[in-house]
């Protein structure tokens, strides 16, 4: 079976990082490092991982220039086979979710990305689902028809994402979306979608906390098409509206 490493970027979350590690450590599979990149946090997160008694947690903290360094850094320290990335406010859904990638990996060797949904919770409150993410098996219509994968629920090969580049640090908010675009459109990665919710993530991410932010994260997914020649189509805007619209249904 292929090894896993799930990589969490953390800088001052003292309240959520908890639920995040424990969310980890409770996964049955085998064979899994959580590499835990702390940006020097000054809340007291890093005594909170310090207490959090589990083989499975690898930290370092240093300071970044942001958070898609931060996840590079993850990549490199990285030993596993196959990389998830975790939010540090974030839970799987389940014990069995990374025993599904593990499989998911297993029964399709040519795969290099494997991915699946997620619902959004309450900031306060992890029981309570406002936002459902579903996506769908990768065509080639998938991205101009809107969909992108949620990146929580986005595992890949490490070689593949070694020899892509990892993230463009010259995103701010958008090189996760630039990333995928680029292994799933781009270099036409092999992949496999798992119709299965396998994570929870509390809503106030930084694309979202403002008007600014949510503009500039759509200024920065025109310039990721941009970046490798590509037209966005005319319906795009709309679909992907009306996707997450549809996600409060």
């Amino acid at each position: 079976m292929p090894t896993l490493s799930i990589i969490t970027v953390v800088y001052n979350n003292v309240h959520t990082v908890g639920d995040t590690l424990a969310s980890v450590a409770a996964q049955k599979v085998r064979q899994l490092e959580h590499v835990v990149v702390d940006g020097v946090s000054t809340d007291g997160t890093l005594a909170v991982i310090a207490g959090f008694n589990s083989p499975v947690v690898r930290l370092t903290s240093e300071p970044d220039s942001g958070i898609y360094n931060a996840m590079n850094k993850g990549i490199r320290l990285a030993t596993g086979d196959i990389v998830g990335f975790l939010n540090a406010d974030d839970v799987y859904e389940h014990a069995e979710v990374l025993t599904q990638v593990q499989r998911a990996f297993a029964e399709n060797p040519q795969a290099d990305v494997v991915f699946g949904d997620l619902v959004y919770v309450k900031e306060n409150d992890l029981g309570k689902v406002v936002r459902r993410w579903k996506s769908r098996p990768y065509d080639a219509a998938f991205f101009e028809e809107g969909h992108v994968p949620p990146h929580p629920a986005f595992f890949a090969r490490r070689s593949a994402l070694l020899a892509s580049g990892g993230f463009d640090e010259t995103f701010q908010l958008a090189a996760d979306y630039e990333l995928m675009f680029r292994l799933l459109k781009i270099e036409q990665r092999p992949s496999v979608y798992m119709p299965e919710v396998w994570v929870r993530m509390r809503l106030g991410g930084a694309t979202n906390q403002s008007t600014q932010n949510i503009r500039r994260g759509n200024q920065e997914i025109v310039a990721a098409w941009k970046r490798h020649q590509q037209d966005i189509p005319l319906r795009f805007w709309l679909l992907r509206y009306l996707r997450k619209v549809k996600q409060f249904w």
